[in-house]
C-alpha cells in the first residue's frame, strides 16, 4: 500500500463569488506552489505518482510544484472540490441563510451548510453529500492500494471529507478543519491493515519562514 501525500491547491481568486470565477490561481498562489516544488526538491521527496483532480486550479497547483515524478499527472474527477459556491446559494435561496462575506461569517456559515446538506435539505444540490463521501472514500482507498507514493492535488473540502473519513469526525468537527485547512499545505496519510491513519495535518514547511509569513492564506 501507498503513503498519500495531499496538498491543497495554492491561493485561488479569493473575491470570487462563484464557481467558475473562483477556479484559477492568484499570483500568490502560483508562488505558493512554486516554493513547495522547491521545498519538495530540497527533501528529496520523489513520487511515484501524482494526481489532481480536473479542476484548473488543481492543475495549475501542480504545475508549479513540478513535482519529481515520472510519470504523468492523472486528473481524476473524483478529487474535485464540493460545489461551495452552488450550494450556498441554494442554503440562501431556499433556507434565507445568507452567504458570508468575511472569513469570521464562514465559521458559523459551514457547519450550517454541512447539516442541511446532509440531512437533504438543500432541494437538487450539485451533488448529495453520501456522493461527495463516496466518491472521496472510494479514489482514497484505490489511491492507498497503488504501488508507491502519491501525492495529491486538490481542494480543501474534499481534504476535510478525508480527515472525516480517516479520522470518523462529526459534521462540526469537519467543518472547523476545512476552515482550518491553508492554501498549498500538505497532509499525509499512512495505510495501516487496519485502515488509513493521519501522519500529518496542515504542513506549511515551504512558508515556515519570516520572509515568508506574509504568504499564508485560507481563501
Amino acid at each position: 500500500m501507498s503513503h498519500i501525500t495531499l496538498v491543497r491547491h495554492g491561493q485561488a481568486n479569493s473575491t470570487a463569488r462563484d464557481e467558475g470565477s473562483y477556479d484559477q490561481l492568484s499570483p500568490l498562489g502560483w508562488q505558493q506552489a512554486e516554493w513547495l516544488g522547491g521545498y519538495f526538491r530540497q527533501a528529496g521527496e520523489r513520487f511515484a505518482r501524482v494526481y489532481t483532480g480536473t479542476l484548473r486550479r488543481h492543475v495549475e497547483t501542480a504545475q508549479g510544484i513540478k513535482p519529481d515524478c515520472a510519470a504523468a499527472a492523472i486528473q481524476d474527477a473524483r478529487l474535485n472540490e464540493m460545489s461551495y459556491f452552488d450550494l450556498a446559494h441554494a442554503l440562501e435561496q431556499q433556507h434565507g441563510i445568507p452567504i458570508p462575506q468575511d472569513r469570521e461569517g464562514f465559521i458559523s456559515h459551514l457547519p450550517t451548510l454541512f447539516s442541511h446538506w446532509k440531512d437533504d435539505a438543500i432541494k437538487d444540490p450539485p451533488e448529495s453529500f453520501a456522493h461527495f463521501e463516496n466518491r472521496v472514500g472510494e479514489a482514497l482507498h484505490e489511491i492507498a492500494n497503488g504501488e508507491g507514493r502519491a501525492l495529491v492535488v486538490t481542494s480543501g473540502g474534499l481534504i476535510g471529507m478525508a480527515m472525516r473519513i480517516v479520522m470518523g469526525l462529526e459534521l462540526t468537527a469537519m467543518a472547523h478543519i476545512c476552515l482550518a485547512i491553508e492554501n498549498s499545505s500538505v497532509h499525509r496519510i499512512q495505510p495501516l491493515p487496519t485502515g488509513l491513519a493521519l501522519t500529518q495535518f496542515n504542513a506549511l514547511p515551504h512558508l515556515d519562514t519570516p520572509e515568508r509569513q506574509h504568504a499564508r492564506s485560507h481563501l
